[in-house]
């Protein structure tokens, strides 16, 4: 069976929205069904209209369809991505997550794949920071966790092993290196996604 991958993303500018949408077509390469989602804006209006890149990429919305825990427990595999606030993730991706504490009591978040992906405007502003802030949330689901690593060439000039990351210097949008990392990613994360799931519905439960 082809993998299920979820792709879900919070994007104030559209700076993180284009490599969510470059995870997705990777995946979507390596055959399998993917969902890309985002996450509701909650910031205050007046927040919003500080910053005329901002308010222009919410009046120029939807951009997704809103992520559901129904996503969430549909998906074998997920990409989670959110631009950098602090040196972690955004509140609006955070207070998704944070919802997600039934399933886990359920168990149905364990063993599902998941890599993380982010941009920030400064180069050490918490780009990896932000990555491992995303991936604690998976070690807490008991999901398999796939960094960004240099299996293939592109990947050791383009982006850090832990995760997928664009830095945007003046406010410039994610440039053909940082897109095709995150193809790659989202290519590398449907194969092993698929490995995974079809072990696990494959597998015959020992007797009680």
């Amino acid at each position: 069976m082809n993998p299920r991958i979820l792709v879900v993303f919070y994007s104030a500018t559209g700076n993180t929205a284009a490599p969510a949408s470059s995870a997705a077509e990777g995946a979507r390469e390596s055959g399998a069904e993917v969902r890309l989602r985002t996450v509701a804006e909650t910031a205050p209006p007046q927040a919003i209209a500080s910053n005329p890149r901002w308010q222009a990429h919410v009046d120029g919305g939807p951009h997704a369809e809103l992520a559901t825990l129904e996503d969430l427990e549909w998906a074998d595999g997920l990409a989670v991505g959110s631009p950098t606030r602090f040196g972690g993730p955004a509140a609006q991706l955070k207070s998704f997550l944070d919802t997600t504490g039934g399933l886990w009591a359920q168990g149905k978040l364990a063993d599902k794949v998941a890599t993380s992906f982010t941009t920030a405007s400064t180069a050490h502003g918490g780009l990896e920071s932000t990555v491992l802030a995303i991936n604690n949330v998976f070690y807490h689901w008991g999901a398999v966790v796939v960094p960004l690593g240099y299996a293939h060439p592109h990947l050791m000039d383009s982006g850090n092993p832990y995760g997928g990351s664009f830095v945007s210097r003046k406010s410039a949008a994610p440039d053909k290196e940082a897109l095709d990392a995150l193809r790659l990613r989202g290519n590398r994360l449907a194969t092993l996604t698929g490995y995974v799931a079809n072990g696990l519905r494959g597998r015959v439960s020992p007797p009680e």
